[in-house]
């Protein structure tokens, strides 16, 4: 282990004056006195990666984090030398590269500096592993601000604070804990209304450092591999999470129901007491898509088997589940048991797949099963066997999800919980020892697994959750944020994680609602639940040990708050839906910090609990006991509340008082909220009609509605229907101008249009400039009006 983790040593060598250049299209290459070559690659005209060695020539370039389809192109490139420095130029930004010793400034187009070296690249030869120690520093300059990271559990902006990236088990983590199970080494820089991003593409122990080692320092640094990072350029924070995104790939769209509310514990067994439990959401009318079994399920926590003496008849069991609307979602391990009677573990020896010592074994430790052996999951050869395995499973059981857990890896009765550092890894044909394995290895459990469950789930789309995973794992897999505990803190931190998260290019994510270790309060679960039906990933899970957590373990009270919500996110499915394909389309994280939302109103910089909710809801979640208000922070335009249609002005801080069932929600004015009628699962009902929530605007507002069969890969052949919403208002007139891509058909023919805030009395309707008797032709009934949903124009007048 490297005892010096200070950006700063002794021992630190530094690049010397450039003696050679050379370009190659649109890469430039900066070779320095003492060997360091610096390489410069315009992507795109605000993507710059920047990559250093320092042995004169550069390793295989590869990386499992960037997506290969990413876009790149830039339309303006122009490269000039003046006495003392280089300059790169782009229609975007100027890069200046000094010539004493390859420190690198990045400025806008008007020459106002966006981020610059202070010491620059530096390293530190590794007299233990051999190798460099490779460091960064940049200016941080008075009043930056900075997010990202994953989910850290600390406050939203991280100036001030020490961050590791080493994906580890941190079981009941406490807030400010370092590491997590999570390694996304990218964060927003924002100072003087501008933004910019670094995403550090490096898969060793990672450090960053927020000036909280010196005041204005922001460092990064790894304890082996490349310096190798990507500068993305804003100026607007969105510009820079959807380059990021871009960057690193989206998954593709989920089955609706994956949306839905999932159930699970550790553990549910046998089959009676699984049947118990579903067939009480059903009777008391609580909405649930999915189920989950946990390490019981199986044979001696054996991978791809079946304990037979608490599930006897796993496909009928899973049958009748899907029957009732029940998705059953599985967990699966990395650790295969040794075990010569075992089959997996037979074929995996015999295949020599398991990951191996430096001097020969193959690594064995101690998880669920007992000792343990593991795959290899770096191999290609490797992947493509695990996927093989799920063909049981999901093809011929049914199963519709799997659960990867433990796959940081996770080693029990060991001082590092993980594997030893010497163990190997064929790193997709670049041999490597576990220090540069282990933060991706999870990532690519998640990546084998999600390949299988895709081809045997088809026609339909995978579903596949990790708890570990690298940059890019949200191509592959939804997640958690681990093991968290049944505090009030963590509640807190629940909120925040998400939403970095989500700023980080993981969006489908959420907590385990309640709390996994310890056992939550009434109150406490009711709060979570309210937070947790606005986050993507929608989940109870909790720790066995510690009682129930179903919704109906509390008092009556709190299953009804229970249910209220639970209904409420059924009826956002369509928003929410919508959301979601905006994040893939156009890499729009779902859940949007306020920060991230307006960057140009300093108030939202250090605002850490409420957000927005897609791109027109604003949640602010009850965090504390005994609370029933709380004050917040409504960002900058026209609000309405949500529980009874106030209209009211942001860029404020305020008091709102709420009941217990409550928390504050806001609905941007001009907003058209989509929803469905309550259903117990996603295709339980078919529509009659789509309601249609309008908060009516003094202006002009954009919303879209997107929609198709919910599951399948139709949507790809042009089978969708995305809805476009122009609402303009006036002070006596309201219209809405309507426009449908796609050529899939909703099963509903009808708008039920809820009219909120209208400031005058409806006295004519005209429909594409046709005008209809509001008695006569029953348009208006009890308050809604009704419309048949092909329109191009609705003009509402007083």
């Amino acid at each position: 282990m490297i005892t010096n983790t200070s950006l700063e040593y002794k021992g630190d060598t530094y690049p010397s004056r450039i003696v050679l250049v050379e370009q190659n299209v649109d890469s430039f290459y900066f070779h320095s006195e003492n060997n360091v070559i610096l390489k410069i690659t315009v992507l795109r005209d605000s993507l710059i990666r920047f990559r250093y060695t320092t042995k004169g020539y550069f390793s295989t370039d590869f990386s499992y984090a960037i997506d290969k389809s990413h876009t790149h192109g830039y339309n303006f490139l122009e490269f000039q030398e003046f006495e003392q420095f280089y300059r790169i130029t782009t229609s975007k930004v100027n890069c200046i590269i000094q010539k004493a010793d390859l420190r690198v400034a990045i400025l806008d187009k008007n020459n106002h500096l966006i981020l610059e070296d202070e010491l620059g690249f530096h390293w530190e030869e590794s007299n233990e592993y051999g190798g460099n120690i490779v460091k960064m520093s940049k200016t941080s300059r008075d009043g930056e601000c900075f997010y990202g990271l994953g989910d850290k559990a600390t406050q939203m902006n991280l100036k001030g604070k020490r961050l590791e990236n080493f994906a580890t088990d941190q079981y009941a983590y406490q807030k400010d804990q370092e590491p997590l199970y999570k390694v996304v080494p990218f964060y927003i820089g924002l100072h003087n209304k501008q933004s910019y991003g670094i995403f550090f593409d490096n898969t060793f122990r990672t450090f960053f450092d927020f000036c909280h080692e010196r005041r204005n320092v922001t460092s990064f640094w790894a304890e082996g591999g490349e310096m190798n990072y990507y500068f993305i350029y804003g100026p607007q924070m969105q510009d820079v999470v959807t380059t990021y995104t871009d960057l690193t790939g989206k998954p593709e769209l989920p089955p609706l129901w994956a949306l839905g509310y999932h159930q699970c514990k550790w553990s549910y067994f046998p089959e009676s007491n699984l049947k118990e439990i579903v067939a009480t959401f059903r009777e008391l009318k609580i909405p649930c898509d999915a189920i989950y079994l946990d390490i019981d399920y199986m044979d001696g926590f054996r991978c791809f088997t079946w304990n037979k003496s608490h599930f006897p008849d796993p496909k009928r069991m899973v049958a009748e589940l899907a029957e009732d609307g029940f998705k059953t979602i599985v967990i699966i391990d990395p650790g295969i048991k040794i075990d010569k009677e075992y089959a997996i573990y037979q074929e995996a020896l015999a295949k020599d797949y398991f990951c191996k010592r430096a001097d020969g074994p193959y690594m064995k430790g101690k998880v669920w099963p007992g000792e343990c052996n593991f795959p290899d999951f770096t191999n290609p050869v490797v992947r493509e066997w695990w996927a093989t395995l799920f063909k049981e499973l999901v093809s011929d059981f049914g199963v519709k999800g799997v659960w990867n857990d433990m796959n940081e890896p996770a080693v029990m009765e060991v001082p590092n919980k993980t594997f030893p550092m010497d163990v190997r890894h064929d790193y997709d044909g670049n041999p490597c020892s576990h220090r540069k394995a282990h933060n991706i290895y999870g990532t690519q459990m998640a990546r084998a697994t999600y390949h299988g469950v895709k081809r045997y789930a088809y026609p339909k789309r995978p579903f596949v959750i990790t708890r570990s995973a690298f940059a890019g794992a949200q191509r592959y897999t939804s997640s958690w944020t681990g093991d968290n505990v049944a505090t009030w803190e963590h509640l807190w931190l629940a909120n925040i994680q998400v939403q970095r998260l989500s700023l980080s290019g993981m969006g489908f994510t959420g907590s385990d609602i309640g709390g996994f270790a310890e056992q939550p309060s009434g109150e406490l679960y009711a709060r979570w639940i309210q937070l947790g039906v606005f986050h993507p990933f929608c989940r109870t899970h909790s720790s066995g040990d510690h009682g129930h957590q179903e919704p109906w373990a509390f008092d009556e009270e709190v299953l009804n708050i229970t249910r209220k919500f639970v209904n409420l996110r059924y009826q956002l499915l369509p928003y929410l839906y919508t959301m979601f394909w905006q994040y893939i389309k156009e890499g729009v994280p779902m859940l949007k910090p306020l920060v991230y939302f307006d960057q140009e109103d300093i108030q939202t910089h250090y605002r850490n609990d409420e957000f927005i909710f897609g791109n027109q809801i604003m949640v602010c979640p009850i965090l504390e006991p005994n609370a029933l208000g709380r004050r917040l922070y409504i960002p900058r335009g026209q609000w309405y509340n949500y529980w009874n249609n106030t209209a009211m002005t942001g860029g404020k801080e305020l008091w709102i008082d709420t009941d217990f069932d409550q928390i504050p929600l806001f609905v941007k004015a001009g907003a058209i909220i989509p929803k469905y009628p309550v259903q117990q699962y996603v295709g339980e009902l078919t529509f009659e009609e789509l309601t249609l929530d309008v908060y009516f605007k003094n202006g002009k507002e954009k919303s879209v509605v997107y929609e198709d069969a919910q599951d399948g890969y139709d949507y790809k052949k042009g089978r969708f229907s995305l809805l476009s919403f122009q609402l303009t208002g006036k002070e006596n007139e309201l219209m809405i101008q309507q426009h449908k891509e796609g050529k899939f058909e909703t099963s509903y023919k009808n708008y039920k249009i809820n009219l909120i805030g209208l400031p005058f009395e409806v006295r004519s309707i005209e429909i594409d400039t046709v005008a209809v008797s509001l008695d006569a032709d029953g348009y208006i009934q009890n308050g809604f009006l009704f419309v048949e949903k092909g329109f191009s124009v609705l003009h509402i007048k007083g």
